[in-house]
C-alpha cells in the first residue's frame, strides 16, 4: 500500500487535495454560520438543522437527474464551476433582510449543485491514483477533512463570538472561490471518463446497473442509512448546547480523524474487512447516552469516541470498489456520496421534528437507537448472502 507521502508526488494529487480542503473550510465555517443565523433569528431546532445540513436533501434529485455527469465531464471544468456556484450562493445568503424561507431555498438550491461533486472528485482521485491507492488516497481526504473540521468549527465559533453570522458566510464564500481557483490552475484538463452527454436517461440506467446486485445494494444500504441517521444526532449540537456547538462539532471531527487513521492506516486488510458492523455500532452507542442529557464535558467525550466509528465508511467503500467496473468507479461513489448526503439531510430534518415536538437529547437518543438497529438488520442481512453474489461486479 502507497505511503501517504508517495501520494504528493502523485500528479495533480496536490491541488484536488488543497482545493478540497478550502471547500471543506468553507463548508464547515459556512454552515455553522448560516446554522447559527438563522436559530437566533427562529429559535427552531428544525430550521437551524435543515439550514446546516439541509443541502443534503436535494442530492436525491441530482442522483436521480444529474449523476451521468460525474463520468461524462471533464472533472477540471466541473470542480471549479461546482467552486464558484458555491461561492456565489453562500455570498447571497450574507445579504441581510432576507427571510428563512429563501435562505432555506438557497441551501437546496447548493445542494442540487453538490450531488454532482462527490462523484467527479471521487472518480478523478480513484483515476488519478492506482488500485492500491485510492483507500490511502480516500482515508487522507478524510483525515485533511477532519482537521479542518476541528479547526473550521474552533476558528468559526470564535468568529462568531467576534464577528456577525453574515459576515462569517462572507469569509466562506471567499473560501470557495479559493478552491475553486486551486482546482482551475492546479488540475489538468483530462477528457470525460466515458462518452456521451450527461441526462437523466443515462443516470437511471447506470443506477439501475449499479443497484441491480444485490451485495452493492447492501453496501450502499450501510454506507447511506446508519451514517445518515447518526448525522442526525449532530445536526442538534446548535439546539443542545447553543454557546458550545463549535466544541461539539470539533469534537465530533476529532474522532473522525482518529478512525481514519486507523482504518486507512493501522490496520492490516483482513482485520479492516471485519469492522464495518462494529464500527458502525461504535458509530451510534455513545449517543444513547444522551437519554441522560449528560452535561458538555460528558457528551464531548461521548461524541469524540462515536465518530471513530465513522471510519466504517472507508471499509465500505473498499468493498463497493470491488464491486463496481472501472468505467463506473466515478458514478458509483456520486451515488455513495448522494444517497448518504440525501439521508444525511434527511435525518437532520427528521431529527430536528422529534427535538421540536420533545427535546434534542431525546431526538439524539432516538436516532441513535435507530442506527444501531438498522446496523444489526444489515449485518444479519449481509450473512445470508451467497459468496457468488458476494463477488458480483457486473
Amino acid at each position: 500500500m502507497p505511503s501517504y507521502r508517495s501520494l504528493f508526488r502523485t500528479p495533480e494529487f496536490t491541488p484536488l487535495f488543497l482545493g478540497s480542503a478550502a471547500q471543506t473550510a468553507a463548508q464547515t465555517l459556512g454552515g455553522l454560520a448560516l446554522g447559527t443565523l438563522v436559530y437566533r433569528a427562529t429559535g427552531s431546532p428544525l430550521l437551524s438543522a435543515v439550514s446546516m445540513f439541509g443541502p443534503s436533501l436535494a442530492q436525491v434529485l441530482g442522483a436521480t437527474v444529474l449523476l451521468s455527469g460525474a463520468d461524462r465531464l471533464p472533472p477540471r471544468t466541473a470542480l471549479s464551476a461546482i467552486g464558484l456556484a458555491f461561492a456565489a450562493g453562500t455570498a447571497l445568503q450574507a445579504l441581510p433582510g432576507l427571510p428563512a424561507g429563501l435562505l432555506l431555498l438557497i441551501v437546496l438550491l447548493l445542494g442540487l449543485v453538490a450531488s454532482l461533486g462527490g462523484g467527479v472528485r471521487w472518480g478523478l482521485l480513484n483515476e488519478i491514483l492506482s488500485k492500491d491507492g485510492y483507500l490511502p488516497g480516500r482515508s487522507l481526504f478524510n483525515m485533511m477533512s477532519g482537521l479542518t473540521q476541528i479547526t473550521g468549527y474552533a476558528t468559526g465559533g470564535a468568529l462568531l463570538a467576534a464577528l456577525s453570522p453574515r459576515v462569517c458566510l462572507l469569509l466562506a464564500a471567499a473560501l470557495y472561490l479559493t478552491a475553486a481557483l486551486l482546482l482551475r490552475l492546479g488540475l489538468s484538463p483530462r477528457p470525460p471518463r466515458i462518452g456521451g452527454r450527461p441526462s437523466p436517461a443515462a443516470t437511471w440506467r447506470t443506477n439501475t446497473r449499479l443497484w441491480s446486485a444485490r451485495s452493492r445494494r447492501l453496501t450502499y444500504l450501510g454506507l447511506w442509512v446508519p451514517n445518515g441517521l447518526v448525522v442526525g444526532c449532530e445536526s442538534l449540537y446548535v439546539s443542545y448546547a447553543p454557546h458550545a456547538a463549535g466544541a461539539l462539532f470539533a469534537c465530533a471531527a476529532l474522532g473522525m480523524f482518529a478512525g481514519d487513521v486507523t482504518v486507512g492506516r493501522l490496520l492490516p486488510p483482513g482485520v479492516r474487512a471485519r469492522l464495518a458492523t462494529p464500527l458502525l455500532l461504535l458509530l451510534a452507542v455513545p449517543y444513547l447516552l444522551f437519554a441522560a442529557h449528560p452535561p458538555l464535558p460528558v457528551a464531548a467525550v461521548c461524541v469524540t469516541l462515536a465518530s471513530v466509528g465513522f471510519g466504517a465508511s472507508l471499509v465500505q467503500q473498499e468493498r463497493l470498489m470491488s464491486l463496481t467496473p472501472d468505467e463506473l468507479a466515478g458514478h458509483a461513489l456520486g451515488l455513495h456520496s448522494a444517497g448518504m448526503l440525501t439521508l444525511q439531510g434527511v435525518s437532520a430534518t427528521l431529527a430536528g421534528t422529534v427535538a421540536q415536538l420533545a427535546s434534542p437529547a431525546t431526538a439524539m437518543t432516538v436516532m441513535a437507537a435507530a442506527s444501531a438497529a438498522v446496523t444489526l438488520a444489515l449485518a444479519t442481512a449481509g450473512r445470508s448472502l451467497p459468496a457468488a453474489a458476494a463477488r458480483e461486479a457486473a
